[in-house]
């Protein structure tokens, strides 16, 4: 998905901060990815996962899982991330 965008957060300071989300199809395959950012994106920060059930359901299999990237200074390249999130059958959130 070469239309994805990360969002930009300008917050209280005014100055733009991108943030970045991958949506993954388990836990497993995000805190693969997790570990994966640092090493392939010499990203500082850790990444947050987030649990993200699905509307209407209950069963915990019925979830999706986030992996939120902060991205300061806006370095990231997207397209990088869209990839390394569909080698585990996930994507990056377009805004």
């Amino acid at each position: 998905m070469s239309d994805n965008v990360p969002v930009i957060d300008e917050g209280l300071t005014g100055s733009p901060h991108a943030r970045h989300i991958l949506v993954l199809p388990d836990r497993d395959a995000a805190e693969e990815v997790a570990e994966a950012l640092p090493e392939r994106f010499g990203i500082a920060q850790e990444p947050q996962l987030v649990r993200d059930a699905l509307a209407g359901e209950d069963d915990a299999e019925d979830a999706q899982w986030l992996v939120v990237v902060e991205d300061p200074a806006g370095r990231l390249d997207p397209t990088a991330l869209d990839a390394l999130a569909d080698e585990y059958d996930g994507w990056l959130e377009a805004e």
